[in-house]
């Protein structure tokens, strides 16, 4: 049996969550057990090493099994807080790590594995008719790319992944991928 690949792991936590209308992070989880970031932190823990948690400026968090990077402005996106995370992973000296959402209840190790299996490229993102840039696999050395990209004016993950070499790797629609994006997501990942 081989050992899975080193994934450090990146927690994009800070959003705005606009139409959620308040912080996801600390939303309960639709288990009851934790909160949403808890729940992302542990998930990506048991499999990648180190995890960071990005988050905004003063946001309060709940005590983490990761380090805590402060993004050092609000409300410009996840491309800017995805160098910052990649480049810590770098600093770290590993060379990929898993890109994650808050917001995906039922994150699991095996989809982190599967896309894990697939090197050579910049990117690896699970594809199910749309991407999820915010549930792939980027190689760390993108961090000084990103930072172009955002000095140039982009804010977009999409930018980023039309910009480098990546891989979609299909996947059947998994509650696996499934974020909650508002109240109503939120209501239909409790009843289930």
């Amino acid at each position: 049996m081989s050992t899975p690949a080193p994934l450090a792991a990146v927690v994009l936590a800070g959003g705005a969550s606009r139409r959620m209308g308040r912080d996801k992070a600390t939303l309960p989880h639709p288990d009851g057990g934790a909160t949403m970031v808890e729940y992302t932190v542990a998930t990506l823990s048991s499999r990648c090493a180190p995890v960071f948690v990005i988050a905004a400026p003063g946001q309060a968090l709940p005590a983490l099994d990761g380090q805590i990077l402060r993004d050092e402005v609000r409300g410009v996106g996840p491309l800017l807080a995805t160098g910052r995370g990649l480049r810590a992973a770098a600093e770290a000296g590993v060379e990929r790590a898993f890109v994650s959402a808050v917001d995906m209840p039922y994150l699991s190790t095996e989809i982190i594995d599967e896309l894990a299996r697939h090197r050579g490229v910049d990117i690896v993102l699970p594809w199910d008719g749309r991407d999820h840039y915010l549930a792939g696999i980027y190689n760390t050395a993108l961090a000084d790319h990103i930072d172009s990209l955002v000095a140039g004016g982009e804010r977009s993950m999409r930018a980023l992944a039309e910009s480098v070499v990546t891989q979609r790797i299909v996947m059947p629609s998994s509650r696996a991928l499934a974020n909650v994006n508002s109240p109503a997501d939120l209501a239909q990942q409790i009843a289930g």
